[in-house]
């Protein structure tokens, strides 16, 4: 904007229109005070100025404004149709006019040296705030240096203090800074220790990192020259970045000798131990085998016996005792025991044999459940119990051992059944993704969950942790049979599959048992080929 100063209106007004002819931005004040107030609140880009005022001269006010920071390098243009004389030219450039015209005026040349002006003037703002913003990143990168030395600086202080070597190396791989333990390892601070000759790859690889991010970690030897050996550290590297840039690297050489030549000793031991371990574990298996198979005659011998007290204790009581009611309960006694140790000696003989190998098969769970039941068919149809069954995949397992644990399991629900109301045994399935009682059911699980519920006596879950411990009873023996080794000999096959199986009850309210079972099997046991099974049948 351009200020015309005049305090005659006439002269104001063609001057204005001149200029706003040629696209020029006016304003006008009618005397220098008038003219003074305007430049301390509008900036403007050239003054014309009369030179002869009332009060304020052109002069005068050209002087005021050079002690304004604001206004004092406003280009001013001096018009004077009455003081032509060169002291006044003289007078008008002293006080801080760029140029003097006298009236009448050249409008032509006028506007040449306006537009010459504007463009000076404002060729000089711009160099100012170019100057302000050099002087400002001056400042800055200043402070930015000060920063980084003080940085540097305490940065020396923490590698001063550290037990490890310490340096702190530029990307270009000039290392810049060591610590004192460096000159135990180097004798110069700008040469790398030396290492182990089966080592110069860990250097290749670290200068190499130079050029990327991320931290260094390498297992490093290096010569100690106060004996000549040498001794293994941890060489770290990491990098320093300013602005998402590295501009160094700080690295350690943490010694690690005396951990390696202790590991060193523990993998002897190990070494030793495993062969040790594996000896004995042959050992042990040959003595589980020969158990095995001991377990199986002495079922054998002991079966027998009980055999035939059982058989003569039935012929005593049916020949003999007819009439005696006293006998005969002695005797009935004498056979219940008898058959409760044939049980026992059975289910011991199933828990033992649960260590043999056997490999897994895809086994049709609902048709061993429906084999099962046909066994459990008349004590069904005796106690009138309702039985639903959902559609269950096929499972990899062990057919012979997973019988065994749903037998366990229906049998027990029919055990613990009660009259009233009608007995009901549900068996549901569902896939899921983890082997967990809780997890959510999904369509294409990798494990299937299995329930076997019932709506009998019950028991009271602060016993849960019981009921898979074998000989471990919750109920009267003389109310309910059994020897305590059924859910036993069940957990033992569950886990045998990489499963697992939980219960859930509240007394006289039914019980729940959940098991869950890896669809696919990662893996299967070969046949144990040795079978103590086979060698009892041999014997019998």
């Amino acid at each position: 904007m351009i200020l015309i100063v005049d305090d005659r209106p006439e002269n104001i007004l063609p001057l204005k229109r001149i200029l706003e002819m040629h696209g020029y931005r006016t304003d006008s004040a009618e005397s220098g005070e008038e003219a003074l107030k305007k430049v301390l609140s509008t900036d403007y880009s050239v003054i014309i100025m009369d030179v002869q005022m009332p009060g304020m001269d052109g002069f005068e006010v050209a002087e005021a404004m050079s002690g304004f920071s604001k206004a004092k390098d406003i280009p001013i243009i001096f018009l004077s149709a009455v003081n032509k004389e060169k002291k006044f030219i003289t007078k008008g450039y002293s006080s801080g006019g760029i140029d003097y015209l006298t009236k009448p005026v050249d409008t032509d040349i006028l506007l040449l040296k306006i537009r010459t002006f504007k463009k000076l003037f404002e060729q000089q703002q711009e160099l100012k705030s170019i100057q302000v913003s050099l002087q400002k990143e001056i400042e800055i990168r200043k402070q930015a240096q000060e920063e980084l030395d003080g940085r540097n600086t305490e940065l020396h202080s923490v590698l001063e203090s550290l037990p490890q070597i310490a340096f702190t190396m530029n990307v270009s791989g000039h290392i810049e800074y060591v610590n004192a333990h460096w000159y135990n390892y180097s004798d110069d601070a700008h040469t790398f220790p030396e290492v182990h000759v089966d080592d110069h790859v860990v250097c290749h690889q670290f200068m190499a990192q130079l050029q990327h991010d991320g931290e260094f970690s390498r297992e490093i030897r290096l010569v100690d020259k106060k004996n000549n050996g040498y001794r293994h550290f941890l060489f770290t590297a990491i990098p320093v970045q300013q602005q998402e840039i590295t501009v160094k690297w700080v690295g350690t050489f943490t010694n690690i000798d005396q951990q390696k030549v202790a590991h060193e000793i523990l993998e002897k031991q190990v070494s030793l131990r495993t062969s040790e371990l594996v000896n004995k574990n042959a050992e042990l298996e040959t003595s589980n085998h020969e158990l095995q198979q001991f377990a199986w005659v002495v079922s054998h011998d002991l079966k027998e016996p009980l055999r035939k007290i059982q058989t003569f204790s039935h012929l005593v009581k049916d020949k003999f005792l007819a009439g005696n009611d006293e006998a005969i309960s002695y005797l009935d006694r004498s056979i219940g025991a008898s058959a409760r140790m044939s049980l026992l000696i059975s289910d011991l003989l199933d828990y033992s044999r649960l260590s043999v190998q056997a490999s897994f098969s895809p086994t049709n769970i609902n048709q061993l459940i429906d084999d099962i039941l046909e066994d459990f068919k008349e004590a069904i149809a005796e106690r009138n119990v309702q039985i639903s069954i959902d559609a269950i995949p096929t499972i990899d397992t062990i057919p012979s051992q997973i019988r065994q644990v749903f037998q366990n399991l229906i049998s027990n629900a029919l055990k613990f059944s009660r009259n009233q109301p009608t007995p009901v045994i549900s068996i549901q399935s569902e896939l899921t993704d983890q082997l967990s009682v809780e997890s959510a059911a999904i369509e294409n699980g990798d494990y299937c969950r299995i329930t076997i519920e019932d709506n009998g006596i019950g028991f009271d879950e602060k016993f849960l942790d019981r009921i898979f411990v074998i000989f471990q009873r919750l109920n009267n023996q003389r109310n309910y049979e059994g020897t305590g080794i059924g859910l036993a000999i069940a957990k033992k096959i569950i886990d045998k599959h990489n499963g697992l199986i939980s219960a859930q009850s509240k007394e006289n309210q039914g019980a729940r048992f959940i098991v869950v079972l890896p669809v696919i099997q990662s893996f299967s046991e070969p046949v144990n080929s040795t079978d103590p099974q086979s060698t009892d049948e041999k014997n019998v």
